[in-house]
């Protein structure tokens, strides 16, 4: 699977804070497990773009550790609203095609997995959406890349109730610009606030055949695995009533976590 070597480049330093420059609006608190260079970024292009789907066992535990970095600074609270809900930033649909599988979704399921094995209630949450096609990110610039993803996301219907069940951590392999981040947090923000105002007489608990057709399209390698690993069965007994804890409301967005961000977002210390 994995050389010591390349082990260690992933996860054998402690996830830190990253930050792009310049700073998108709307981004979230983001952590990273490690800088994307060499062994790490060989082997999340293996996984991604060649297929070397048992990568995501170990980039899932690096992804891990930039969780729980991210919910141990949590805007300055020490407790929020369980389970923890990883959110993965979706791939465009004719990536999803050509690649035959989600990269960010897989290794979100392999980090919730981990979690849990590690005492952390958690669990994926598939709920973004793309609202419309979006141009080929590469070779585009930082203005560029957020005018093109630019209200591209959205929550997919039923969804928002699943999001009143816990907080949430945006989850993706990589982030280099963080304009989709953004533009998830602000999907998401979108999404719970539509929760909030909602009067609870109106909420009522998901049941299984809703949550399916709400957040499930085509069937994809990753549903599969959520339902031989039971986190949509989880997923489904999750009621949308928002709480709140330690300032901190369910639904709401603690931070970002991702496997790698490039070198320079590590040099950036304005905490």
């Amino acid at each position: 699977m994995l050389c010591p070597e390349c082990r260690t480049a992933l996860s054998g330093a402690a996830p830190r804070r990253v930050r792009p420059v310049p700073e998108p609006p709307g981004l979230p608190v983001a952590y990273a497990a490690a800088p994307y260079a060499d062994e790490v970024r060989a082997a999340l292009l293996a996984h991604k773009e060649r297929g070397a789907l048992a990568l995501a066992a170990p980039l899932g535990v690096a992804l891990a550790g930039a969780v729980r970095a991210g919910l141990r600074q949590p805007s300055g609270a020490d407790q929020w609203p369980a389970p923890v809900l990883l959110v993965p930033v979706p791939s465009a649909r004719r990536a999803v095609r050509a690649r035959g599988h989600d990269p960010a979704r897989r290794i979100a399921l392999a980090a919730a997995a981990e979690l849990r094995r590690t005492g952390t209630a958690a669990r994926v949450l598939a709920v973004l959406r793309q609202r419309r096609a979006v141009a080929d990110q590469s070779g585009l610039n930082s203005r560029q890349r957020m005018d093109n993803l630019a209200g591209a996301l959205r929550v997919a219907p039923g969804g928002e109730r699943l999001l009143g069940g816990g907080s949430v951590v945006l989850v993706d392999d990589l982030m280099t610009t963080g304009a989709s981040l953004a533009e998830a947090a602000r999907a998401v923000r979108e999404g719970a606030a539509l929760v909030r105002t909602a009067s609870l007489d109106a909420v009522r608990p998901v049941g299984r055949g809703d949550e399916a057709n709400a957040v499930c399209g085509a069937v994809t390698r990753e549903d599969r695995e959520e339902r031989r690993t039971g986190v949509m069965a989880e997923g489904v007994r999750m009621p949308g009533v928002p709480g709140n804890a330690g300032g901190i409301r369910a639904g709401e967005v603690l931070c970002a976590a991702v496997v790698a961000a490039p070198p320079d977002a590590f040099e950036i210390n304005r905490n």
